[in-house]
């Protein structure tokens, strides 16, 4: 037998000129693993491309409103083309032109001939770039406030149902007062109603740029309408209103919008991402616990290597989304901070990349946590478990003034159960037994006044304060209202699912 390896003809760091043809190219994960339909197709090509012919259908329509000669028939010829885009020739006057919005033009032109000598008249790229930008995060937005609501809606009914079951609080990640499940709960809410006002914000106030010229003079229409600059005015409303942007034109610009709007929004995608990596976080601590699942499939392989374990894998994931999500604000700032004057060219590439992205994985995030709190399992004897291994350290200041009230030594007392507390934390630590101080205090004759009322003195339930009274308050108060207001959005089917 020859003991020649198999690989020494094997280039392990390469392939065969003639292999996988098909799979060569690099495939964005965010894209082809976990992007839904509904956001890609907000930034899809299709919708990119036919936004560009309705800007464009909506300038000519409105410059003939306005007196210049345009024709019917040529407004028409622009309607009905506005979906039939040939791609491959619009690539072709690209490579021609070295120009993408010309590229457009020249490929409507050739659908609706006609029409070719007055489209994009007037304008500049940025109207169509700029403008379809704003579109594209408007419909983004609605989209997010969507699964933003659906998400406040499936944490309403977690946090009710589980309002009342005591569980450890913990401050410092070591064991503090308690608190209940449902509680906890809220605190996760409060962050994502925080979340849901500011997209609301951005949705009622977000502008559109609108016909604004080379430098955001609008010179070029004032020379089209002969120095008229009441129709120029009007021009600019009628093209923002005919687009959705009723009374909501930026009131000025220079060539591009303000690329602060591009950072306003993303640091409001970053505040969702920090929301869902705390919740998410959360969960993976209580996971370890084992009080608190996400949902886990019947053919699940938690490890490929270990069968029996159940890791958080959603969890996990929504915070690595999470995480790249908040580094994309620095990149933003930047972009705006070093937009010299009316416009430089060094905003596009990154905008390109950072805009989609941080909408096409904020979506993703949204979709998880729908999931995560949909399907999360609470397991209440393990979650009592450990309020009981915690609860007599808790309960001895109850337990110090029942004695007290009993006509006991406030000072003698509180040595003893001092004692008590240091040699039961002895065996907790040091014997790994349970913790014995009731039973401590049970045989000492000090605290006979509470023999026979310690159950009822460490009920869990007595020391939650105002737990179940907040988590019903808030519901009602702070969320009720909202998905009234929104049941509209409660309806609408998500698409795509979970499905790695």
């Amino acid at each position: 037998m020859s003991s020649s390896s198999l690989f020494e003809d094997i280039d392990v760091a390469g392939l065969p000129d003639d292999a996988l043809l098909d799979h060569r190219k690099y495939e964005h994960p965010l894209v082809q693993r976990y992007a839904t339909k509904e956001m890609s197709a907000i930034f899809s090509p299709a919708m990119k491309f036919t936004t560009w012919r309705k800007l464009w259908l909506a300038l000519a329509e409105s410059e003939k409103e306005l007196g210049l000669d345009i024709s019917a028939e040529q407004l028409q010829q622009m309607k009905d083309n506005l979906y039939n885009i040939d791609f491959d020739k619009a690539d072709e006057y690209e490579s021609k032109f070295r120009h993408d919005v010309m590229g457009h033009v020249h490929a409507f032109g050739d659908a609706a001939p006609k029409a070719m000598p007055i489209i994009h008249l007037g304008a500049t790229s940025c109207y169509v770039g700029d403008n379809t930008d704003i579109v594209q995060l408007k419909e983004a937005l609605k989209l997010v406030k969507t699964k933003l609501v659906q998400t406040l809606a499936i944490l309403k009914k977690f946090a009710s149902t589980h309002a009342d079951v005591p569980t450890l609080g913990f401050t410092h990640y070591q064991p503090a007062q308690l608190t209940t499940v449902g509680k906890r709960c809220t605190l996760w809410m409060q962050d994502l109603l925080l979340d849901y006002d500011r997209v609301k914000h951005e949705l009622d106030n977000l502008p559109m740029r609108g016909v604004k010229g080379t430098t955001g003079t609008q010179a070029t229409f004032l020379e089209l309408f002969d120095g008229d600059h009441a129709k120029v005015k009007e021009l600019n409303r009628k093209v923002c209103a005919k687009m959705g942007f009723e009374n909501k034109c930026i009131a000025v610009s220079g060539q591009t919008y303000t690329r602060k709007i591009d950072y306003h929004i993303l640091t409001l995608l970053s505040g969702i991402a920090q929301s869902a990596y705390k919740m998410c976080g959360d969960v993976r601590l209580l996971a370890n616990l084992k009080e608190v699942e996400e949902p886990f499939a019947k053919n699940q392989i938690g490890s490929s290597a270990m069968a029996y374990k159940r890791n958080p894998m959603r969890s996990e994931r929504c915070c690595s989304l999470a995480r790249y999500i908040m580094g994309l604000p620095p990149g933003a700032a930047a972009t705006h901070a070093n937009q010299w004057f009316e416009r430089t060219l060094d905003d596009s590439a990154i905008r390109r990349i950072i805009l989609p992205e941080g909408f096409l994985a904020v979506d993703v995030v949204l979709n998880l946590l729908m999931n995560i709190a949909d399907g999360m399992v609470v397991w209440p004897k393990v979650v009592e478990k450990h309020v009981r291994e915690e609860l007599p350290f808790m309960a001895t200041e109850v337990i110090l003034m029942e004695c007290v009230k009993a006509g006991g030594d406030r000072q003698e007392l509180h040595e003893a159960i001092r004692l008590h507390s240091m040699d039961a934390g002895k065996v907790v630590k040091g014997e790994g037994k349970s913790n014995d101080l009731l039973e401590r205090i049970a045989k000492d004759p000090l605290f006979v006044a509470v023999h026979d009322k310690l159950d009822t003195l460490v009920d869990p339930k007595l020391f939650i304060g105002r737990a179940r009274e907040q988590t019903d308050e808030f519901l009602e108060e702070e969320i009720d209202p909202i998905l009234e207001m929104e049941k509209g959005l409660l309806g609408k089917e998500v698409v795509d699912g979970v499905n790695v």
